[in-house]
């Protein structure tokens, strides 16, 4: 068994919703085992367990304490794993479940969005050796320092599951969702978004940087540097799965492969001098009140103003805006935006942002502005006009 190459497998929220399709799950699990495999099963929590925990969370406080926050989501990954291998137990195989510090993924201590500093896999090689299938909570680690559980942000458990890929010299890592791999759009958006086969890191990384939801963004930078073979596919069936690897030959230099949104994008207007002191404003609130970064798409100065267009989910974000009530210096500037964005493959055509206004100005959309980089050009527009500026842009491709 020792020699036998090792797979390790992700499974999202969707797919382990309710006991009969963790039973189902695990019984696939089990079939990869039988066939000579060391499996590793990288669980995601149950359902919508995550965002349950959340509202649950600002219900008892406004401000709920990030340790204390971190403590109470990690619970959501680790009822699936529990489940998970009692679920492969009761199939005859011998499985073991291990949470974030247990199997060794060391991070930083940034509650909320910590980062993976290394990753110690010493017990789960010593179970793998053993014949055991081993089924390990994504999503948190544990700061080495402080023995702080953490977590990993929103998508996580993709990290989780890279970071493990990468240290196992695993055969492969395999993320499975209940989507048909990468598509040209959402399909709940689009509904002729096509599959697409074939992906290289840098495009498939802009994608899920603008909002493309099959992946974090952070697990897809993780893969390329580490060399992680990555694979997803739909649950219960690879008819439409996703090959990320380093090249992909045979397509055209800036060709348009899919368009992406955020849903909500905020700005925050911060009194200063530059823009360095007002950075550092924007880091000191933060930290007064245990937020986490957002994700910062664009900034300017102007007028002893500085501006920061930003994103993250929608529960940090609410939080943030909250505060800013009582902050003199800082304020919400303007009303809420959505992004679409256009990626393409190796590198944007000189005048696809022209294009692409054209477009959406004959769909009946006036975008706000536009933001470019080497991969992807990305349109601000008002959240009411998302859906039909991802309609639009998709005719495009």
């Amino acid at each position: 068994m020792p020699s036998n190459p090792i797979i390790v497998q992700k499974y999202g929220g969707a797919c382990l919703e309710t006991p009969a399709r963790i039973r189902a799950v695990a019984s696939s699990v089990a079939d990869l085992h039988g066939r000579g495999h060391r499996v590793v099963a990288i669980v995601s929590a149950m359902g919508k367990t995550t965002d349950e925990l959340v509202r649950m969370a600002y219900q008892i406080s406004p401000h709920p304490n990030r340790r204390e926050l971190d403590m109470l989501l990690t619970t959501g990954e680790r009822i699936s794993m529990s489940l998970m291998s009692m679920a492969l137990s009761d199939l005859g195989v011998s499985a073991i479940s291990f949470t974030g510090s247990q199997a060794g993924v060391m991070t930083d201590g940034s509650h909320s969005s910590a980062r993976i500093l290394d990753v110690r896999p010493i017990r789960v090689r010593e179970e793998l050796d053993r014949g055991r299938i081993v089924v390990l909570a994504g999503f948190q680690g544990v700061d080495p320092l402080t023995k702080e559980i953490t977590t990993l942000g929103r998508g996580g458990s993709d990290t989780t599951a890279v970071a493990m890929a990468a240290a196992l010299k695993a055969e492969c890592c395999e993320i499975i969702k209940e989507v048909d791999g990468v598509c040209s759009a959402d399909p709940r958006i689009v509904a002729d978004a096509k599959p697409l086969r074939q992906l290289d890191f840098a495009s498939l990384s802009e994608m899920c940087f603008w909002g493309a939801k099959v992946l974090h963004f952070r697990s897809v930078e993780l893969a390329d540097s580490q060399n992680v073979p990555l694979v997803l596919r739909k649950w219960g069936g690879a008819r439409h799965s996703t090959q990320v690897m380093k090249e992909v030959a045979d397509m055209e230099n800036g060709k348009v492969l899919a368009v992406n949104s955020m849903a909500r994008i905020e700005h925050v207007e911060i009194d200063s001098a530059n823009l360095n002191q007002g950075f550092e404003k924007f880091a000191q609130h933060l930290k007064q009140n245990g937020l986490p970064w957002p994700q910062l798409l664009a900034s300017a100065f102007t007028a002893d103003k500085t501006r920061i267009m930003m994103t993250c989910d929608s529960e940090t974000l609410d939080a943030l805006l909250r505060t800013l009530e009582g902050s003199k210096d800082l304020r919400k500037q303007r009303e809420t935006l959505s992004s679409v964005s256009l990626t393409c493959f190796g590198g944007i055509s000189p005048n696809l942002p022209y294009k692409a206004v054209q477009t959406l100005q004959h769909h009946g959309v006036i975008a706000d502005k536009y933001v470019l980089s080497s991969h992807s050009v990305s349109f601000f527009v008002p959240v009411e006009s998302r859906e039909a500026a991802v309609r639009a842009l998709h005719s495009l491709i």
